[in-house]
């Protein structure tokens, strides 16, 4: 029985951004050089796939500093980690490894930086989300004001609304940022905004990659990780852009087909934690059902390099 036919429009940029490439590679480096285990503290990125993979090496995962032996390294996460963590390790003279993805820094320079200049600081971002626990742990508790939907906004006790100055995380919708950074604006007049944008290359270039795509398709699905903030943000960016069902991923083996029904065209996207392996493993999954025509949506060229730190350049 032939297949039905279907075109896949894939999005391009998609998958590991450079940050996420370059912590991967600090924790597979640390292996190299130091030998299993090394404790790494928190997801290195949020794909499960990814630090299954890195666990099989010997990377063994922790949420806290307090679980990690002090003789062995110690890895801090892509997204971040507030200033007591490497305070503390540095304490108990530990052997640590930042993994910070260096436009997540770019933010904490900036807050910091503020903060000297003595203005209060307003975080755009997701509570609890590790980034924002690691931003806003970049100066003392209390500094830094969360605000998650526009309507947050209305509710914030300043210090000085003269004195005002606002960061977000990396990973958010441009959009959604857009509506609370005109809601700041238009409260505080006087409130101060990064020279450049908070948000990524990375999560701006795969939003408008998705952007170009959802309106084409019957279908869109994203690979990525529950916990990606990233990832959960293509799903609403694709559901705004006019695609009538987006669906996020961790695997070919979570696609609902019987959901998807009757389709012509699907579009395929992934998180910036998301490998390609995973990817080609969703194609292969639509190849065994129809008879796919593959067509590359290119909305940006990415040459983003980042290099990992000198202690893991030189010799053990």
């Amino acid at each position: 029985m032939s297949k039905p036919p279907l075109t896949l429009l894939l999005a391009a940029p998609r998958g590991f951004c450079a940050g996420v490439d370059r912590a991967i590679k600090i924790v597979e480096m640390a292996l190299e050089k130091w030998g299993a285990p090394v404790f790494v503290r928190h997801e290195i990125v949020h794909n499960k796939y990814v630090v299954d993979g890195l666990r099989e090496k010997g990377a063994v995962f922790v949420e806290e500093l307090e679980e990690c032996p002090d003789d062995r390294p110690v890895i801090f996460s892509a997204h971040g980690v507030p200033k007591a963590v490497p305070a503390e390790a540095a304490k108990r003279e530990m052997v640590y490894v930042d993994a910070t993805c260096p436009l997540v820094s770019k933010v904490h320079i900036e807050a910091e930086r503020h903060a000297v200049n003595g203005l209060q600081m307003v975080m755009i971002g997701h509570a609890g989300h590790p980034e924002t626990v690691g931003t806003m742990g970049q100066l003392p508790e209390g500094e830094v004001l969360l605000v998650e939907v526009p309507e947050d906004v209305a509710g914030l006790q300043v210090r000085d609304p003269e004195k005002l100055a606002f960061v977000t995380q990396t990973t958010l919708s441009v959009d959604d940022t857009a509506e609370i950074v005109a809601a700041l604006k238009a409260r505080f007049p006087a409130i101060v905004g990064p020279h450049k944008e908070d948000i990524c290359y990375a999560t701006t270039n795969r939003q408008e990659a998705v952007k170009a795509i959802a309106p084409r398709v019957d279908a869109l699905l994203v690979v990525g990780a529950p916990n990606s903030s990233n990832s959960k943000r293509l799903v609403e960016v694709a559901s705004r852009a006019g695609c009538s069902y987006a669906q996020l991923v961790q695997r070919a083996a979570d696609i609902d087909w019987r959901a998807l029904g009757q389709i012509g065209t699907v579009g395929v996207t992934a998180g910036a934690s998301a490998p390609e392996v995973l990817i080609e493993e969703v194609i292969d999954a639509f190849r065994d059902r129809y008879d796919v025509t593959v067509e590359l949506v290119e909305t940006a060229q990415e040459r983003v390099e980042f290099k990992v730190p000198r202690v893991l350049r030189e010799p053990a």
